[in-house]
């Protein structure tokens, strides 16, 4: 069993910006960390780059006692199935430790161990407040009430005794003898699946970190987030406007995730991203004349006043 291994939950429609991803690991995985993708065994041929030294292809049937077919409180199948395979890959025995990625992301500087365990072996936790996204208007309306009170059911579930709820969007380091103490002795206590958990509220990270805070199972090593994750277009653009280059990022993570929501056509922060070819990328053309309108304005003025 390695100490730590990566997973990526994935599928057909996310085969190519995977293998951007695959790209990224390969070039600063310095320490031969494993590599995991688990996809439907008909997705297999799409994932052809997923074969190799330090690379397993799993497929999703592997975790079919656990997998769902019908929708859950209106979530699609294949969305609660993602979350699921997340929490039961620690079933297959293979890495005391996993940190999960995304498909979206890409690698930004050369990454080991230790940038994921403490010196004790044990992982890192991302354990947030996400104070940042709570003060965005736009993520306040969207997104942010309903999520907390779909956390807050799970703190109340799991009977966590601290009333601030730390935890993470994604990319944790999960951890085997957490995620086998959730299983048997709070899911199975209730004669509950991943599903019921899910059902209840589905955030799978969330779940992981309100055990690891409740049972103390292992040592909590509490840490900012491995990823930045641009949540919105305005937050990417924000960075490039304000010349926030990809080796910026590298500073502060581990790896870049653009949103799928609006990024399909984006591609990551970069030495060779400008502020043009962004903004032109991001905008309709009828934004991009009204820009220019006010652009001409602007100078007009600042030519009248002799400024």
């Amino acid at each position: 069993m390695d100490r730590l291994a990566f997973l990526l939950k994935s599928f057909a429609p996310d085969a190519v910006v995977a293998e951007r991803m695959l790209g990224s690991f390969r070039k600063y995985n310095t320490d031969d960390i494993h590599l995991y993708a688990v996809v439907p065994a008909q997705d297999f041929a799409a994932f052809s780059a997923f074969r190799g030294s330090g690379i397993t292809l799993i497929a999703e049937e592997e975790f079919a006692p656990h997998l769902i077919d019908d929708p859950v409180n209106g979530i699609r199948p294949g969305y609660i199935n993602q979350e699921i395979v997340k929490l039961a890959f620690h079933e297959l025995s293979l890495a005391e430790s996993y940190f999960t990625v995304d498909s979206e992301a890409e690698f930004l500087r050369p990454f080991s161990h230790e940038d994921f365990l403490h010196p004790d072996g044990f992982p890192y936790s991302v354990l947030v407040e996400d104070h940042d996204l709570a003060v965005d208007p736009d993520y306040h309306r969207d997104y942010w009430q309903s999520r907390s009170e779909a956390l807050r059911l799970i703190w109340q579930e799991v009977g966590v005794d601290d009333p601030v709820i730390r935890t993470c969007h994604g990319h944790q380091v999960l951890n085997a003898k957490v995620l086998t103490s959730f299983s048997e002795d709070f899911l199975k206590a209730r004669d509950w699946t991943y599903v019921d958990a899910l059902a209840v509220s589905p955030y799978e990270y969330t779940w992981y970190n309100a055990w690891l805070l409740k049972s103390q199972i292992i040592p909590i090593h509490p840490r900012e987030p491995f990823v930045k994750v641009f949540h919105a277009e305005k937050d990417y653009l924000q960075a490039i406007l304000a010349g926030v280059r990809a080796e910026d990022l590298a500073r502060g993570y581990v790896a870049v995730v653009i949103n799928s929501s609006f990024a399909r056509h984006i591609d990551s922060p970069s030495a060779t991203a400008n502020k043009p070819e962004v903004i032109a990328r991001a905008l309709s053309y009828g934004e991009l004349a009204g820009v220019l309108r006010r652009k001409a304005a602007h100078s007009l003025r600042k030519f009248r006043s002799g400024n």
